[in-house]
């Protein structure tokens, strides 16, 4: 197993210092995370001018999937405006539809963006294609629905972090397969990609306390997949084993240098672009998993989010130009 690690960024490091970490999951720890207090949402629209809404969508077995519906409050609309489609992370065993949501609220601040976070199902209750296949039902109630709730259709961009991502990357491999909805772009925030949990990243971030280490991976992966084989694992769960990565939408991937991702996320990127398609990866230095969330004021994690921000600002300026103008 390998032991030489890229270094940690000092300033994370120094923050990181006084965070307890483990190196594995049980069903015991799990079920202690899943009692913390969950994310406190209203301090964070305290002093926005925003229009919320809770709405619900039946999943594939008739669950009742939850929605919340972010906009910008409706006195200062003046057209339809874009939409982030935003999948928490928690390596798909824990978190809510609030977890890490001061990241696309940003959006709704910088752009007016309408952000909707789906309360997708959690392993290890909901197994298989469950999980995104629930926020795939959520994203297609967003668009059939996008008139009534202010959203331009054709600027909806799926993202996610963690667990998120991985869960982002599945919805978009389906709706490229079943020809809907429309995708303007994808956002993966150190994605989780790859069951096999294989990769030079992964045995690094093994055998050591972390915020997310290769054991921890196992256990999610462990929990998601239930009683599949191997070779019954789908890609829309495991996105790393789509043959075809062609016909995407443009996409963003970002991941540390110090997180077991890193190696899976890069491939993602790579593979992309040996499809044709376009992908802007950034791999930040010295920065372990979910650096950014956990320590927003770190100088590194600013960049990282002004970088995922100055991203969205390209896209959805493109997304604005007439496509008959030479200009544009």
């Amino acid at each position: 197993m390998p032991t030489a690690r890229p270094a940690l960024d000092p300033g994370l490091r120094e923050l990181l210092a006084d965070m307890p970490l483990m190196s594995r999951l049980s069903p015991e720890i799990l079920a202690h995370l899943r009692r913390l207090p969950p994310t406190p949402v209203e301090s964070l629209l305290a002093h926005r001018p925003v229009d919320r809404r809770e709405i619900t969508v039946p999943a594939g077995d008739g669950t009742a999937i939850p929605l919340s519906v972010f906009g910008p409050a409706r006195t200062d609309r003046a057209a339809a405006a874009p939409c982030v489609y935003w999948m928490h992370g928690g390596g798909m065993v824990m978190g809510d539809r609030f977890s890490q949501i001061d990241i696309p609220l940003e959006w709704l601040d910088e752009f007016g963006a309408v952000v909707v976070s789906v309360d997708y199902r959690l392993a290890p209750e909901a197994t298989g294609t469950a999980l995104v296949d629930d926020c795939y039902q959520g994203l297609l109630r967003i668009a059939e629905h996008a008139e009534e709730l202010g959203i331009d259709p054709a600027r909806i961009v799926v993202a996610g972090a963690s667990a998120g991502g991985g869960l982002a990357a599945g919805v978009t491999l389906l709706a490229r397969d079943r020809g809907m909805p429309a995708i303007a772009g994808q956002m993966l925030i150190c994605p989780m990609l790859d069951h096999r949990n294989t990769s030079t990243s992964s045995r690094q971030y093994s055998g050591v306390p972390g915020v997310w280490t290769g054991e921890m991976n196992a256990f999610g992966w462990r929990a998601v997949l239930g009683d599949l084989t191997a070779d019954e694992v789908p890609a829309y769960v495991s996105p790393a084993l789509a043959d075809d990565l062609s016909g995407l939408p443009t996409t963003y991937i970002d991941t540390g240098s110090a997180e077991v991702f890193r190696d899976e996320d890069t491939d993602y990127a790579t593979r992309i672009w040996a499809a044709g398609g376009q992908a802007e990866l950034h791999v930040w230095a010295g920065g372990f998993h979910g650096f950014d969330a956990l320590f927003p004021q770190a100088p590194i994690s600013a960049t990282a989010r002004r970088t995922r921000t100055d991203w969205l600002a390209r896209l959805l300026s493109a997304d604005l130009a007439d496509p008959a103008d030479p200009a544009a």
